[in-house]
């Protein structure tokens, strides 16, 4: 598939933007201004989670959803020399943090800061320390608590990684928090061949873009309960396993460029899999496999388990370096999710037989 020039300049703002859990507000914007010419109605909840709207009249609704938070930092305790030190807000990674560059979101704006650590020449004959969340910091030039609270930096404050997008040898997405807005890109770009191709749907299609999956699926189950789908497929990444050190026998055989990943679970719906499965045979379309036990992981599980139970699946995206600011998708990826979500959503009928016998 290849990417109109539009879609491109949207991915990469959106992927540039700032869009920490709890705080996915700027993200958002983006995403409801590129959706809102391919959709006939844009909401939005209390907690920030987004959705446009094909046909809001219909009494059938499916969901395609993804999640647009990514993982952060706060600020969490200032020394007396000035120093800011951390808790994480999501999974971040604490051993990718020492040297790294990051944005502190302050009260009176974006301050810099970088991630301190020891020089190599000062660690001999001793230990080698291990970052931990304990021992990581933040030194952003101040060398006061009071300086630090005058550049508008307080207890509470979010911190996230400026890493920005580029592309990689012609076959890769590389960015930080490809994990999930990948996802988002993804279904908007959904909604938008839906538009152009002048698709007619026989029922509601929520394009959907849930806030706080990092901490929870928090942003899914509220927004479960309130649009009540008869259906939901969701999108997220799943882990590129031929990387060095991840061991197969425990994560899964999958790989970045042999298409996207449909999976296996209870919590997945044996129909809206199977429908996935065979639209992706007839379109040639290719796919890969893999299994979770007890739950995905992700927002898949907060929808399957509401209102009830909601028949849902999981589609997702093969991604190198998961947790890390040089996340890396193939684009032959992104456009197989893309084309899979698609045409199986032009499959789907009101009167389909949903219940698994």
């Amino acid at each position: 598939m290849k990417f109109e020039k539009k879609s491109l300049k949207f991915l990469e703002k959106y992927l540039n933007t700032s869009s920490p859990t709890g705080y996915e507000r700027n993200g958002q914007e983006v995403w409801m201004d590129y959706i809102r010419p391919y959709v006939d109605k844009i909401e939005i909840d209390h907690y920030g989670t987004c959705y446009g709207i094909i046909n809001p009249e219909a009494e059938f609704k499916v969901v395609i959803e993804a999640h647009a938070d990514e993982i952060s930092w706060y600020v969490n305790y200032i020394t007396d020399d000035g120093l800011i030190y951390v808790i994480r807000n999501g999974g971040s990674d604490q051993t990718i943090a020492p040297s790294k560059v990051v944005h502190i979101h302050g009260e009176k704006g974006i301050v810099k800061g970088v991630f301190g650590w020891p020089a190599i020449h000062t660690r001999t004959n001793q230990n080698e320390p291990t970052p931990k969340i304990e021992n990581i910091f933040i030194d952003c030039g101040a060398t006061t608590k009071k300086e630090v609270e005058d550049l508008g930096i307080y207890v509470g404050c979010m911190i996230t990684y400026p890493d920005e997008f580029f592309e990689l040898n012609d076959r890769y997405f590389v960015c930080r928090a490809l994990d999930n807005r990948i996802g988002g890109f993804m279904i908007a770009e959904v909604a938008r061949l839906l538009k152009e191709n002048k698709k007619t749907l026989p029922f509601g299609l929520y394009i959907t873009n849930s806030v706080q999956e990092e901490v929870g699926l928090y942003g899914a189950d509220m927004i479960a309960d309130n649009i009540k789908p008869n259906i939901a497929i969701v999108t997220d990444v799943t882990h590129d396993t031929t990387t060095p050190m991840i061991e197969k026998k425990k994560e899964g055989d999958q790989k970045c460029g042999a298409g996207p990943v449909i999976f296996f679970a209870p919590t997945v719906h044996h129909v809206i899999r199977e429908l996935i499965i065979d639209t992706a045979k007839v379109k040639k379309i290719p796919y890969q496999r893999a299994a979770s036990s007890r739950t995905t992981g992700t927002d898949t599980d907060a929808f399957a388990l509401s209102n009830g139970g909601v028949p849902s699946a999981l589609i997702s995206l093969p991604l190198r370096y998961m947790h890390t600011t040089v996340e890396m998708v193939a684009k032959e990826d992104v456009g197989n999710v893309i084309k899979l979500i698609y045409e199986t959503v032009l499959k789907i009928q009101p009167e389909m037989k949903l219940k698994y016998h």
